[in-house]
């Protein structure tokens, strides 16, 4: 079948994107599903900062390749052998398959299986498959999902079948967005009801963790950030307090406010200095969860004897420490039940066409969850 998609030829051009166009919107062919893999009409996919990554090139991935890994969607037609789904489900996607049957899987830790690492790599479904071209020639996978297009090909574990009461654009952010920053709140960092917590970082994911911090009802919920406007917007959607990063008393300030320290920070930047932040307005006894990803190189270094003497804990969170089809439907359910408008989470629905100028919004910092609406 012909579909519209945003193919990526060079990874590291310049910005202004707009001008570069990293992001090429070609007609491609997609081939139907395989043994153990979903056709699914995209409604709507989150532009995230891992896909910004990739186009800066800090993420080096198989071109050519058609991008997006967070987004929502209908099932249009089952591969052999596919149980769990059928036409007309809504589903989110999910960017790390999982093979249900490692030591990871197997403990409820598919976010951490390998089945997938070489696929990934070498841009291809989990099954090593490609089903995406142009012009007889293969384009790669990305993330197993390829979510900028009308249409995607996936292994049956790469999605989640959800609720039809929740509108497929906002269920997009279910994916990647939501299921890690709420899960970093719920699931790794454990209890924080009645504690003090920091989340450093707004975007995407910041934001969620935000929400779904305020639905556990800690006693204290700190937002830092280098943008005022997402101060603004963190405080109307629940934080106690808000300081700008780049003020250099912001430390100072936080544990001021707080007796010596929070009890558990999140950095949700993927930036080495987000990270520093969040590691230095701990108090003594604090865990310190990581959520965000910086590039592969980068280290962060802290005083070893502090953190024996003083019993710190930094924490990895990688997709929310999730287990996605669980997850996910549970914080869909929490979110409706409280009320939470999830459209706040998403500053922007944009066209194939606005692409390449939306992530030039993302870098700017000029937008929360600008979603491709593909429907």
């Amino acid at each position: 079948m012909k579909m519209t998609a945003a193919v990526m030829y060079e990874q590291g051009l310049p910005r202004p994107f707009q001008t570069s166009r990293p992001l090429r919107i070609e007609q491609v062919d997609l081939e139907g599903p395989g043994e153990g893999e979903v056709l699914v009409r995209i409604a709507g996919a989150g532009l995230c900062h891992s896909d910004l990554s990739a186009l800066k090139g800090t993420r080096p991935r198989t071109m050519p390749a058609v991008i997006g890994h967070e987004a929502a969607g209908i099932v249009v037609e089952v591969g052999k052998g596919v149980k769990n789904f059928a036409a007309d489900d809504h589903v989110v996607m999910v960017f790390v398959a999982s093979c249900g049957c490692c030591n990871y899987c197997k403990s409820s830790r598919p976010n951490l299986c390998e089945s997938s690492w070489k696929s990934r790599a070498e841009g291809t479904l989990q099954s090593g498959a490609r089903r995406l071209s142009l012009n007889g020639k293969p384009l790669n996978h990305y993330s197993g999902i390829s979510a900028f297009a009308e249409y995607a090909v996936v292994s049956e574990s790469s999605i989640v079948k959800i609720t039809k009461d929740l509108p497929l654009l906002d269920a997009a952010i279910f994916g990647c967005a939501v299921v890690t920053g709420v899960g970093a709140v719920v699931n790794t960092a454990g209890d924080v009801d009645g504690k003090s917590i920091a989340i450093v970082g707004l975007g995407g994911v910041g934001l969620s963790g935000l929400l779904g911090a305020v639905t556990k009802r800690p006693e204290r919920i700190i937002a830092i950030d280098m943008n005022e406007r997402k101060l603004k917007l963190a405080r109307e959607l629940g934080a106690t307090d808000a300081f700008l990063a780049s003020d250099p008393d912001c430390v100072a300030k936080v544990k001021a406010l707080t007796g010596g320290g929070v009890d558990v920070s999140f950095e949700m930047a993927g930036s080495l200095a987000a990270m520093k932040t969040a590691y230095d307005i701990g108090r003594r006894g604090s865990t310190m969860v990581c959520v965000g990803l910086p590039p592969s190189n980068a280290s962060f270094a802290f005083g070893a004897a502090a953190l024996v003497a003083d019993e710190r804990v930094i924490k990895g969170s990688y997709m929310g420490s999730a287990v996605p089809s669980r997850d996910i439907p549970l914080f869909i359910d929490m979110f409706m039940a409280q009320k939470v408008d999830i459209k706040r989470l998403r500053s922007d629905e944009i066209g194939f066409d606005d692409l390449n100028a939306a992530f030039d919004r993302l870098d700017e910092g000029k937008s929360d969850r600008q979603v491709l609406k593909c429907l």
